[in-house]
């Protein structure tokens, strides 16, 4: 998901690494270490030192989709170019991540990862450019010892 307008909280970074802001003081109960591995799986996908990563709520989410895209439901995450920040919705995360049966940790490097591919350019509308990313955000996950989203069972 690509928003071209501003997104909403914009931050900056700190030590030269990607900044994390947690709305949704749930993420750190429901996703340990959400924060640090937000900042690892962004600098892995190539994230700058500009790039914010907001963990929010759905409901907050769902705001910001309705403003952006005129869906009034939450995604999971949303990309906004114009500010280089990535948001995350934490009760779809760990929804998503459960009915795959995988771990909410692994599914949040995954779409950390997944949005800054987007801020840099890659996209997923086409069947050649969604197999190209797929393969570089399964190549990008291995590195964290997350296993293929992509990959069935």
């Amino acid at each position: 998901m690509e928003p071209q307008s501003s997104s909403p909280a914009h931050a900056g970074s700190r030590a030269g690494k990607p900044a994390v802001i947690v709305q949704d003081p749930a993420w750190r109960r429901r996703v340990p270490g959400a924060e640090r591995l937000a900042v690892q799986a962004a600098a892995l996908a190539g994230g700058a030192a500009a790039l914010t990563v907001v963990l929010t709520s759905d409901r907050a989410l769902r705001r910001l989709n309705a403003r952006h895209r005129r869906r009034s439901r939450p995604t999971n995450v949303l990309s906004f170019p114009g500010s280089g920040e990535i948001v995350l919705a934490l009760g779809v995360v760990c929804r998503e991540a459960a009915a795959a049966g995988r771990p909410a940790a692994g599914h949040l490097a995954h779409l950390v990862m997944h949005g800054v591919l987007h801020l840099a350019g890659h996209d997923h509308h086409a069947a050649g450019e969604a197999r190209r990313m797929a393969l570089a955000e399964a190549r990008l996950l291995r590195q964290l010892r997350f296993p293929n989203p992509w990959r069935r069972g």
